[in-house]
């Protein structure tokens, strides 16, 4: 089964940012990276696993960026991007990790 990946706003908006810049340093990798979820749903690692936290989040690395996702039916939703530089548990679960009181992001 093919599933649909589908991004919200704000991912567009970062993509959209960002594009420029990736495009130059990685080329398309992230996009095409999250294009591939489509046929690879469970490619990126399963956020309740990795942190023993209740989440159907998944995480997929790409070029300095993660991607972050879930799967609702038929569609994969990319509800956020981050650079590998910003603390994204704390952003997204609140939940400090060492690595953030270095790089203050």
């Amino acid at each position: 089964m093919k599933y649909k990946v589908e991004f919200s706003q704000i991912v567009r908006r970062k993509m959209k940012d960002l594009k420029l810049y990736l495009t130059e340093q990685f080329g398309a990798a992230t996009l095409e990276a999250a294009k591939s979820l489509a046929d690879f749903p469970l490619k990126g690692a399963s956020l309740a696993a990795l942190f023993d936290i209740d989440t159907d989040f998944r995480t997929l690395y790409v070029k300095h960026n993660y991607l972050f996702y879930y799967i609702e039916g038929e569609r994969i939703i990319i509800s956020e991007m981050f650079d590998e530089r910003e603390d994204f548990m704390f952003r997204l679960f609140g939940i400090r990790t060492a690595s953030s009181d270095e790089n203050g992001l």
